[in-house]
């Protein structure tokens, strides 16, 4: 009886071992799958994509002014600051003025003076004229005094012209907004002394804007051949997207020193609401096109220098040092050494390189 008991304890241990092998081996196999990661591919292709080459620029205002005294004397207030927005005829800072209300004054009593010389000057010509008719007085003596009237008359137009100057710089002592605008930088601070050329501050109009990108000369041929010039943006939601310029246009001399010419993009107005004077974009120049390996922009991993993809080996995938060129936006990214069109690369760089990642079917 004991030894049928323990015959019985026996097999019973030896099937609860067997199905415990069991299911050990199925949690593992069930464990293994759930850690399998499966990540998308898709094939390196061979695309007809337009040829040229890119370059960094930087968006620059259309319109910018640098704003500078026209009159002489100690600035009394400056109502703006960097960052201000501000109108067309908006006062921005004012000059003290007594030096220029001087000048009017004095304008104002020198015609006074020369009106009153002209009117003795008109009264003897008179005089001689009608005694020169009587035969009283010699064709000299006329000759004089209509000598002296065309100079009080012209004594009297050069007095109104200064007076109409003293008033004009007084004008002057109030300096505003040419165009509507935001104000990029200061120059002075109230106390300062200004005189006429003298900078005080810099306005620009937010709209509209241009990219500006600095082209060497040896590819100048190639850009004056390009069928497309296109400028990426980032849009409000942080995305990028190309645009073609609205006008565009090069300054017709090199800079001796870099050895560039300058392009000047100007850019639709609707989109560039999100750019601000100063950010970096980039300009593609293109020219006809011809065939390239290209990959999803997405497959393509960058840390630091180091620029590769993950690509389908037999045990998941191994990571591939590339070399890229232009980015052709919905048509890929341009791969010019380290992949051949029989390669397959993760369109997730990031879940290919995690353990137990798998080339999805």
């Amino acid at each position: 009886m004991q030894t049928f008991i323990g015959s019985g304890q026996q097999i019973g241990v030896t099937v609860v071992r067997l199905f415990g092998g069991i299911a050990v081996a199925l949690s593992l196999a069930v464990a293994h799958a759930q850690n399998v990661i499966q990540v998308p591919v898709t094939s390196v292709q061979l695309k007809a994509v337009n040829n040229g080459f890119e370059m960094d620029g930087v968006v620059q205002p259309v319109k910018q002014s640098t704003v500078s005294a026209q009159a002489s004397g100690r600035l009394t207030s400056l109502t703006v600051k960097a960052g201000d927005k501000v109108r067309a005829g908006q006062l921005l800072a004012t000059i003290d003025d007594r030096e220029a209300l001087t000048g009017v004054q004095r304008s104002a009593a020198q015609v006074a003076q020369v009106q009153a010389d002209l009117r003795n000057a008109q009264a003897s010509f008179d005089r001689t004229r009608d005694l020169f008719r009587q035969g009283f007085v010699s064709a000299a003596a006329m000759d004089t005094t209509d000598a002296q009237l065309k100079s009080a008359l012209a004594a009297r137009d050069q007095a109104m012209a200064g007076a109409s100057l003293s008033s004009l710089s007084q004008g002057f002592t109030r300096v505003v907004a040419p165009f509507d605008a935001w104000v990029l930088q200061t120059m002075v601070e109230a106390g300062d002394l200004a005189v006429p050329g003298k900078p005080l501050l810099t306005l620009y109009a937010p709209l509209p804007l241009r990219a500006v990108v600095q082209v060497p000369v040896s590819r100048s041929a190639q850009v004056n051949a390009s069928h497309l010039i296109e400028v990426q943006l980032t849009q409000p939601d942080g995305s990028q997207s190309w645009i073609r310029p609205a006008v565009r246009s090069s300054v017709p001399t090199a800079d001796p020193v870099s050895q560039t010419i300058e392009w000047r993009l100007e850019l639709p107005a609707e989109s560039v609401k999100a750019m601000l004077p100063g950010q970096q974009v980039r300009v593609r120049f293109a020219a006809g096109q011809s065939q390239r390996l290209v990959v999803p922009a997405s497959a393509v991993l960058r840390r630091g220098e180091l620029t590769a993809v993950y690509v389908t080996a037999s045990q998941g995938f191994v990571l591939k040092a590339i070399r890229i060129g232009m980015d052709h936006g919905a048509d890929g990214v341009e791969v010019l050494a380290g992949l051949s069109n029989t390669d397959r690369v993760a369109l997730d760089p990031i879940k290919a390189g995690l353990a137990g990642a798998q080339a999805a079917k």
